[in-house]
């Protein structure tokens, strides 16, 4: 087999690497940043400067300014970005508006993609997904969305709640998943700017490294036009699985970045700093941790590699997707965690990077569905003999 990447592709990782280390790496303390993610002029600031350096939205297709990128250069792009937590900011491939751009490309009309998608993909506006719900609603299972949709007319009309929505505060849309009257779901795309969406407040988390935090909605009889919905009516969870499964191989594809580097600044002090007359790294203890994180970021390299290279191919990927989002978020999440054992007292301060991207990392167990519920799943396909 032949596990080697094309010239373009090599090239492509060469400059997102410098672009990296010599445009977002400076600004990773700047002051324009707080517990609800990095600020609207950060963003704009980064933007301007992947926008220059030709890496902006490299994912979306070369008829809408992108790169055309396919699973595999995804992968290799995409962890270089993730080096920093402002990288996949920067290059305009961070949740939520890397998986809705796959998604509207595939579903949108000509005047939805003119309407949204241009100016998504043109980093001039951000958006959010608001699936997940508060209470009884729907979480992990979609099936008990709250949220409805009724028409009225040539209308619908949306009601509900949605929470733990990335990005809403200052996004420029949404698309809204709805249950209909026939139990079936839909997804609506709507302008956030109306009296009837209402943005109740931010939640308090664990990470902060999105754009407009994690926000509570509520709709309130929102009106939407039977030409914004998107796609066709009743295909919702169909077409949550074609955002979900490539968007959750990119979110592994951006954290093992951010393990990375957490790996090297450990592996950098264990290398320098002298404990018991010789440096730290050469301990056992210290030594074979630091073996552990580089097979730990080997194999999940190696499953992303080998789900893109399923989704290059033609298939769905949905089996996959769901084995490798377990698989790597818990890998990385080992490496972290041992790259903070290693920095000591290091790295429970904000001495280094490895804090803000141990708290960050943290909830990729959960986002995109956590690891419980993808084992659950996976274990239904295989005694249902679809494994």
């Amino acid at each position: 087999m032949d596990f080697s990447l094309p010239a373009a592709v090599l090239e492509l990782q060469d400059r997102t690497r410098r672009f990296i280390a010599d445009e977002v790496i400076p600004l990773e303390n700047d002051p324009r940043q707080h517990p609800h993610g990095p600020e609207e002029a950060l963003r704009d600031e980064l933007v301007a400067r992947a926008r220059r350096a030709g890496l902006l939205t490299p994912h979306a297709s070369l008829e809408l300014g992108g790169l055309g990128l396919n699973h595999i250069a995804k992968a290799v792009v995409f962890e270089e970005a993730g080096y920093s937590p402002l990288g996949p900011l920067a290059l305009n491939i961070h949740a939520p508006d890397e998986g809705n751009i796959h998604l509207m490309e595939e579903v949108c009309t000509p005047a939805q993609k003119e309407r949204w998608l241009e100016p998504l993909v043109q980093g001039h506006i951000r958006s959010c997904f608001a699936m997940t719900e508060p209470g009884e609603g729907a979480g992990s299972d979609p099936s008990m969305m709250q949220t409805v949709a009724v028409r009225d007319g040539d209308d619908y009309l949306i009601s509900g709640t949605k929470w733990l929505i990335t990005g809403a505060e200052g996004a420029s849309f949404a698309i809204i998943m709805a249950r209909m009257e026939d139990g079936s779901a839909t997804m609506f795309l709507a302008d956030m700017k109306q009296p009837a969406i209402r943005l109740e407040r931010l939640m308090d988390s664990l990470d902060a490294c999105f754009v407009g935090g994690h926000g509570v909605l509520h709709f309130d009889r929102l009106r939407v036009p039977g030409t914004d919905v998107l796609g066709e009516i009743g295909k919702g969870f169909r077409y949550a699985q074609v955002r979900l499964a490539p968007a959750r191989l990119t979110h592994c594809m951006r954290w093992l970045g951010q393990a990375r580097r957490a790996h090297d600044v450990a592996l950098a002090y264990a290398r320098k700093r002298q404990a018991f007359g010789k440096p730290l790294g050469e301990h056992e203890g210290v030594g074979f941790q630091l073996a552990d994180n580089e097979m730990d970021l080997h194999s999940a390299r190696l499953n992303i590699f080998h789900t893109a290279w399923v989704l290059d191919q033609g298939g769905k990927g949905n089996l996959e997707s769901s084995m490798t989002k377990v698989m790597v978020s818990e890998a990385v999440w080992r490496v972290v965690d041992r790259c903070v054992q290693v920095l000591g007292g290091q790295g429970v301060t904000g001495e280094t990077i490895v804090m803000r991207i141990f708290k960050d990392i943290r909830a990729f167990r959960i986002y995109d569905g956590p690891s419980e519920v993808h084992r659950w799943s996976i274990a239904r396909k295989l005694v249902g003999g679809r494994g």
